[in-house]
């Protein structure tokens, strides 16, 4: 059995409020580096493809890319599938629709650093709804990281034209995530990681095709679109919600939704590096204080 085919059963009895184990940080980095260059690959899709047929084939691939694993076939309940079919909408149908639309009034590394908002909305959810209010160390990083967050918020409106506009997609679509990575810990630790995702981004397909098939007819065909997009839904959809699912088992939500705070460095490094992108010094201090969140947050509560 690999890690791929059903990774909880493999996880060893432990509590989701321990101190990260080695895997957890495997999976941390590996879904931080993934995610992070989402947003550079969303926009070398924009060079070509329309948003709505990004966000369609994106989830499309991701789907195909999970349901060649054995896991996939694994059955749900039906009184359960009602919860894979919230989490499909939350996780995906919405949030996978406003990035690609957001960056189109502001760019990658942007898009990216306004990402690291997740942990906040995961740990106010985590609070209001499920009583799991974060503590020690825990609470520290959320404040720290939510001041990290308003400074690349204020720094990115800053730049004018629509950035705002762009600014509030990102926004709405990290508050998507923080009720996600809170909804998908218990079915997917009864059904297995793979089972759930695999569901989740089919159902998410159907829920895109609309505004996918609009984009078709509104896009014109490049090689480096279509590769980046082909990328971005097999591993950075597929595989990486394969690992992110695995990772709410072992630490919980709202912890596991502090990878986050690795996302906004891989972002503006490759923003920088391959699109030029521009980044206002105010949001640069707050990438320092996410980074200083995120690694609070992964300390063992008390």
């Amino acid at each position: 059995m690999t890690a791929l085919d059903d990774p909880m059963d493999a996880a060893p009895a432990r509590t989701d409020r321990d101190q990260f184990a080695p895997l957890d940080w495997g999976l941390f980095a590996a879904i931080g580096v993934i995610w992070g260059s989402s947003f550079l690959l969303i926009a070398i899709g924009l060079d070509h493809f329309h948003p709505g047929l990004i966000t369609w084939a994106r989830v499309g691939l991701g789907a195909a890319a999970l349901a060649v694993l054995p896991a996939a076939r694994t059955k749900i309940d039906r009184r359960d599938m009602r919860r894979v079919v919230a989490i499909s909408v939350v996780w995906v149908g919405i949030p996978f629709t406003l990035f690609p639309l957001a960056e189109e009034h502001i760019n990658s590394a942007v898009t990216g650093l306004l990402n690291g908002a997740t942990p906040l909305f995961a740990g106010l959810v985590a609070a209001v709804f499920f009583q799991r209010v974060p503590r020690g160390p825990q609470r520290l990083g959320m404040v720290v990281g939510f001041g990290g967050i308003v400074c690349v918020s204020l720094g990115s409106a800053a730049e004018g034209g629509s950035a705002i506009v762009g600014v509030l997609m990102v926004l709405a679509a990290t508050v998507c995530y923080g009720v996600a990575t809170n909804l998908a810990g218990t079915v997917q630790q009864k059904y297995g990681s793979v089972a759930v995702m695999s569901k989740m981004l089919a159902l998410a397909t159907v829920w895109t095709a609309p505004f996918g098939i609009w984009g078709l007819v509104r896009s014109d065909f490049g090689w480096g679109a279509a590769a980046a997009t082909s990328v971005l839904g097999v591993i950075g959809t597929g595989i990486a919600f394969a690992f992110m699912a695995t990772l709410v088992g072992r630490v919980g939500g709202p912890r596991a939704s502090f990878i986050t705070y690795l996302i906004p460095v891989v972002s503006l490094a490759l923003g920088a590096a391959f699109r030029d992108d521009e980044v206002a010094v105010l949001a640069l201090v707050g990438v320092v204080l996410v980074i200083s969140g995120a690694i609070l947050a992964s300390q063992r509560e008390h």
